[in-house]
């Protein structure tokens, strides 16, 4: 198992983590690391635990923001799928109708033909 040391709030944390993680994790801790710094700028020293906690629940915000946001977009992607599944069934409805008219049209056709060249109707498949 690989090892890391990050900072956050300017003290050095080691860390464990699976073999090739280190950089993720750094970026991980990075990210972290600005949201202690941006709370510590609002509220000053309020004690390390306290910085730790609110910047946890800040990421755990928008954790479930971001998670709300992707079941919406999962709900209008399953919508627009059936959306193009109807599209694509009332498409193959409306080829196959065409093909049924343009046949009776062609056996319309034939006859009429037929009427004209003195020759008896055939019935066309």
């Amino acid at each position: 198992m690989a090892q890391v040391t990050v900072m956050i709030d300017g003290k050095a944390y080691r860390m464990a983590c699976e073999e090739g993680q280190e950089p993720h994790l750094t970026e991980l801790a990075g990210r972290f690391d600005q949201y202690v710094g941006h709370l510590k700028t609002q509220f000053g020293e309020i004690g390390d635990l306290r910085l730790t906690v609110m910047a946890g629940i800040m990421v755990m915000d928008e954790l479930s923001e971001v998670n709300r946001k992707l079941k919406s977009l999962e709900a209008e992607t399953d919508n627009l799928k059936r959306a193009r599944d109807s599209v694509l069934s009332d498409h193959v409805k409306t080829e196959e109708a065409l093909a049924l008219a343009l046949s009776e049209v062609t056996t319309q056709i034939h006859g009429i033909a037929a009427k004209l060249n003195g020759l008896p109707a055939t019935v066309a498949n």
